[in-house]
């Protein structure tokens, strides 16, 4: 018969014997879905499971792989023994559907719980537990490595622990000591330390009339526990040996023994909650909380609507064997609408109550009843939920004093200041729970046909927030007639989405209310303006500028809105809200401050951003510090950016949020705010390679300078836009904006702008073979930078007249053009030009042949390029080592560096870097003898090419596809580009790279050779 093994090695059975499992990471993948048998298991969760963190990129499809040979496995299983056995994939995971008793770890389980049945006598509660400690062969699951079965196997050898001393104690009631002593000495052996067990020990030979040796025992534990952990002995094991002194044999009471005055055990637990998903981590870190020689506390905090109770209840239905004299629960209403918290008086009134005390002995006074309290918990091992926790000073009079005691406690805030407390945050659940939560309360039926990518965005659109999914799966069964895309098509209204996340009493607005509700007046002031920053995230600095506050301030206001959930710091440091906290905070900001106040405090902000910009600029980039706006000091000034790596790392960390700003400021007339922030973050968004943003935040500040009246204004933001455009081979609009620029330069007199647009256009038409005009737009802003004492512009005209000395095959001119280039960029501390002069100095030594050169320049500038962020410098430098790695044969090197520069220029939307790449990695496919693979970079590069504008590079393409083609035997196609090529080369008229010429002749050899008579024609 059909079954599953995980209490030993694991096994898969028929009725033939146990089958072969495959390889170590096939059986785990088998255990790990087993183990959930029922409930779908994630992808993201099995690979977390079963790999290593982190995961090798294979980790998926290898995955997958073992998920295809473990469903043949339950075919055949299935067809052998006529079961239901199967491997499903459902919306959340993939369901191992199997009977839970055909798997020994759930049939073990369920036996025990019904061995708890207070409705049986001691005689049926051994039978049960015999039955499941007779299902263990071993170790569970002795043959798996990694962390997270590691986790598993201490886990259930605890339950199986207490499983044993469960079975001793009904046996040792019975009378059969002889049996119970063999058995526990024999797992004693494993868990000497466990005092229980040694308790059980103790009681089983004194009633079989062996105390000596039953104080021999508890001698030997003492004196292990005092070497090995440095304590003595718990309650529990005092107890026994106490009773034993006193020559009480009678046994220990029974689980359904009460031990309150009425006789009832108190069982205050509310019912599992339905559909309970996710949480593996969670439950497994509060499944570990059990220590009997202290009272143990968690305190579980989270934001509104992330499953605190729900967690708490479930974990503690779980855990409420290990604590047999009961469990308490008590909802202290620190965040229930229309009710107060409970005051700790009344709190232990309930509680003492539920303890068997009656009302006429409860006293009248917190401290004393406090004191009963902890006296009725003394000695006795319970459960305490303390749910909805409003403080400390709520919470701190209901903690028991005595040890064997776990206290389960569920807040809104972080509850810091208890002593001995472990804390449990709880994060939203991952998009793969959610998506299971979801389709558990909708039922898979109704989901069956959803795309899985739906159901995604629709947990991510929910925040991933337990509440929200529930109200979804809700609103969803209420309107028969919607789907899932009709759902989502809702939510994605940011405006409305909170409105949309209501079902009869249960909204995600009122639990967020409530929140906001509890705070001092303070922290709602703080908490209503953070609605209206526009950006992802937020520092202290940038927080009392909006608040007018100092920073301590504003340090000590975030930690309150911190623990209250209502924000998340999920770098340190830095701070944002959750996305449904976010819009609850933008609605709750419009009925916050008047108009004025709040106009107000967006100034103090966008001043913060652009001076603190203005600083870090200036210090990163120190060399172009004349081209930025001058400002009045700022208040406090943002001493902390003295480095130029501190002022990289604030302008990569804020960049999304200048970004934002300068969008606020545009949508909302604040002209001055847009077109300093363009002046200032010109370079670094160039650098950067964040040619969209720069783009979007330049046509805003052209947009805002023609309405200042100032050309100065309207230079910068030409200027900065050629720039970009050019950067992304847009050559037309990067010319228009240059021209314009350079026009009203010459009109106006601003020769710095003038200097700026004859430097843009001279790369362009250098990229567009106009040589000539190059040279002479370079040479003209060369004159002029010297004029003017305009260095960085002097660097920017020697790089470039550099350039167009190169493709003119002038390389000496060249190599002393970037020579001087880099001696001032060193003088005046211009990374972005000496990068530019190194990598430039790498290539006039490539195309002369000279590649150990050359690989020296381009190796000093790509780890410069890396430490600063210099993405441009960056792209260069890995073109250049590509290419002299493929000429020297050293393919691999080449290759790895090719694939780093095509994902570096995709991401950056940087077309002539992805034809370098593109190029470069058709000839190495072409030299490995794939002229298959060799063809499709060689089209994709004269796609580019011809988007660019760029005959020459279109030529250099064409010769790549010939060459492969003639590989394949396909000559005709070959002389087609070739001669294709032939025909741009000769008719561009120009002065050409040695690379050049010698291409041209090796075209001509090639074409010679397929005229000939008798070449076939393809």
């Amino acid at each position: 018969m059909a079954e599953v093994r995980l209490l030993g090695a694991v096994q898969l059975r028929s009725k033939d014997g146990p089958l072969d499992l495959g390889p170590p990471k096939q059986r785990a993948v088998f255990a790990a879905l087993v183990v959930d048998a029922g409930r779908p298991v994630a992808v993201d969760t099995l690979v977390a499971r079963v790999w290593d963190d982190p995961p090798p990129a294979e980790a998926r499809n290898a995955l997958y792989a073992h998920i295809m040979r473990i469903r043949r496995l339950l075919a055949r299983v299935a067809e052998a023994d006529g079961v239901a056995l199967r491997l499903d994939r459902r919306p959340g995971g993939y369901v191992f559907d199997i009977d839970r008793d055909r798997v020994d770890l759930h049939r073990f389980h369920r036996l025990v719980e019904r061995a708890r049945d207070r409705g049986h006598d001691d005689g049926r509660r051994a039978e049960l537990l015999r039955e499941a400690l007779e299902l263990w062969r071993g170790a569970p699951v002795a043959d798996l490595p990694g962390p997270w079965f590691a986790r598993l196997r201490e886990t259930w050898r605890q339950h199986r622990v207490d499983a044993v001393i469960a079975w001793a104690r009904a046996e040792t009631r019975l009378g059969n000591h002889e049996a119970v002593v063999g058995r526990l000495r024999d797992v004693a052996v494993d868990h000497p330390l466990v005092e229980p067990l040694a308790a059980a020990t103790m009681r089983a030979l004194h009633a079989a009339g062996r105390g000596a040796e039953a104080l021999e025992h508890y001698a030997a534990v003492r004196q292990r526990l005092v070497d090995q952990l440095g304590t003595d002995p718990g309650p529990e094991l005092q107890r026994a040996h106490q009773a034993i002194l006193r020559g009480d044999s009678r046994p220990e009471a029974g689980p359904d023994t009460a031990r309150r005055p009425d006789g009832r055990v108190p069982r205050q637990l509310p019912a599992p909650p339905q559909m309970f998903t996710g949480r593996t981590r969670e439950l497994a870190e509060l499944e570990r909380l059990h220590d009997a020689s202290t009272v143990v506390i968690s305190a579980i905090d989270g934001m509104a609507g992330v499953g605190k109770s729900a967690l708490a209840v479930h974990a503690g239905h779980r855990l409420a064997g290990r604590y047999p004299d009961g469990q308490l629960f008590i909802d202290l209403h620190g965040h229930t609408p229309g009710t107060a918290p409970r005051e700790p008086g009344e709190a232990l009134d309930q509680l003492l109550r539920a303890l068997g005390v009656p009302g006429t002995q409860i006293p009248s006074g917190v401290a004393e009843r406090a004191g009963l309290y902890r006296t009725r918990l003394a000695d006795r091992r319970m459960l305490v939920l303390l749910d909805n926790a409003a403080t400390e000073a709520q919470v701190a009079p209901l903690l028991p004093g005595a040890p064997g005691c776990l206290v389960l406690i569920t807040s809104r805030h972080r509850l810091a200041g208890l002593d001995r407390t472990g804390t449990l945050s709880l994060d939203t659940l991952p998009t793969s729970d959610g998506v299971a939560l979801f389709t558990r309360s909708v039922g898979t039926d109704r989901l069956a046909d959803e795309p899985s990518e739906l159901l995604a965005e629709l947990v991510e659109l929910c925040g991933r927030l337990p509440l929200a999914i529930r109200i979804a799966a809700a609103r969803l069964r209420s309107h028969r007639t919607w789907d899932v895309s009709h759902l989502v098509a809702r939510l994605r209204d940011r405006q409305h989405r909170l409105g949309e996340l209501e079902a009869g009493q249960r909204s995600v607005t009122a639990a967020l209310d409530l929140s906001y509700r509890h705070l001092a007046p303070p922290q709602r002031h703080a908490y209503r303006l953070l609605g209206l920053h526009p950006g992802v995230d937020i520092d202290p600095h940038a927080v009392a500028a909006l608040l007018g506050s100092t920073v301590a301030d504003a340090g000590r206001t975030l930690d309150r809105l911190l623990e209250a959930h209502l924000l998340q710091e999920p770098v340190p440091g830095r701070y944002r809200f959750h996305d449904l906290t976010r819009a609850h905070a933008a609605h709750t900001a419009a009925d916050g401050p008047a108009p004025p106040a709040a106009d107000a405090a967006l100034t103090r902000l966008l001043d913060h951003y652009r001076h603190t910009a203005l600083l870090a600029m200036d210090v990163a980039y120190p060399s172009e510090r004349e081209y930025r706006p001058r400002l009045p000091p700022a208040d406090p000034p943002g001493s902390r950016l003295t480095t130029p790596a501190a002022a990289w790392e604030w302008l990569d960390a804020e960049l999304p949020n200048l970004l934002a700003a300068a969008t606020y400021a545009h949508a909302h007339d604040r002209p001055e705010h847009v077109l300093h922030l363009s002046a200032i973050l010109h370079r670094h968004l160039r650098t950067r390679g964040r040619y969209r943003d720069a783009e979007t935040l330049h046509h805003q500040a052209l947009t805002a300078a023609r309405g200042t009246g100032r050309p100065a204004d309207e230079l910068a933001a030409l200027n900065g836009l050629g720039h970009i455009y050019r950067q992304q081979g847009r050559y037309a609009e990067a010319a228009d904006h240059f021209g314009r620029a350079l026009r009203t330069g010459r009109e106006t007199g601003h020769r710095a702008a003038e200097l700026a647009a004859l430097n843009g256009l001279g790369q362009i038409y250098r990229r567009q073979g106009r040589y000539d005009e190059a040279g002479d737009h370079c040479r003209q802003a060369l004159e002029i930078a010297r004029a003017i004492g305009d260095r960085p512009g002097e660097l920017d005209a020697l790089n470039g007249l550099a350039r167009v000395h190169w493709v003119q095959g002038r390389y000496a001119e060249a190599a002393d053009h970037f020579g001087r280039a880099l001696r001032i960029a060193r003088a005046t501390g211009n990374r972005p030009g000496e990068l530019d002069a190194l990598n430039g100095l790498g290539q006039i030594h490539r195309v002369q042949g000279r590649h150990a050169e050359a690989a020296t320049y381009f190796q000093q500038a790509l780890p410069a390029a890396r430490v600063t962020g210099n993405q441009v410098g960056e792209l260069t430098a890995l073109t250049g080592l590509g290419h002299i790695y493929g000429r020297q044969g050293r393919q691999e090197q080449a290759a790895a560096h090719y694939r780093q520069l095509l994902a570096l220029a995709r991401r950056n939307d940087d077309r002539n870097f992805e034809f370098e790449a593109r190029q470069g990695l058709g000839r190495l496919r072409h030299a490995a003898g794939d002229s298959d693979g060799a063809i499709a970079h060689h089209r994709r590069a004269l796609a580019l090419a011809g988007e660019l504008g760029q005959p020459a590079d279109q030529a250099r393409a064409h010769d790549g596809l010939a060459h492969a083609y003639h590989s394949l035997d396909q000559p005709v196609r070959a002389r087609e580009h070739w001669r294709v090529a032939l025909d741009v080369l000769t008719g561009l008229g120009l002065h050409r790279t040695d690379d050049e010429e010698t291409t041209i002749a090796a075209i001509r050899v090639h074409l010679g050779a397929l005229d000939r008579p008798g070449t076939p024609n393809g």
